[in-house]
This record gives structure tokens, C-alpha cells and sequence, in this order.
């Protein structure tokens, strides 16, 4: 099975920022120890919550450096 994954990160640098921030966002939705769970196991619903929280945490954070808080 080969991956299709297309989601590639455009600055390599901020990699590892955003998968502390995905860690960080589990734990606040209560998946605790998302780093070592099998993703596979978990329902697409918890998945996209983590997905989800993250786009909207990176959208805020472009907003206010836009408007220069």
C-alpha cells in the first residue's frame, strides 16, 4: 500500500511546532498519549477534532498578526 498522504509542510522548520501543537490540542480534547496511539483506532470524528482545533488555533494566530497584536 503505498501513502497518498498529500498534506506536506510548506516550511519544514515549523514542523516540529506543529506537532507539539497537535499534542497539545489532544490533550486539551482529552486524547492523552495521541503521539503513541494507533490514529487507525481512533474514530474519525476524534481525528478531526484534533484537525480541526489546529486550523482554527493557526487561523486565529494569522488574524492577529495581521491586525499587529
Amino acid at each position: 500500500m503505498t501513502n497518498s498522504n498529500s498534506n506536506k509542510t510548506v516550511v519544514p522548520e515549523a514542523k516540529a511546532a506543529l506537532n507539539q501543537m497537535k499534542l497539545e490540542i489532544a490533550n486539551e480534547i482529552g486524547l492523552a498519549n495521541y503521539d503513541s496511539v494507533d490514529k487507525g483506532n481512533l474514530t474519525a470524528r476524534q481525528n478531526g477534532y484534533v484537525g480541526g482545533y489546529m486550523t482554527k488555533k493557526l487561523v486565529e494566530m494569522a488574524e492577529r498578526q495581521m491586525a499587529g497584536k
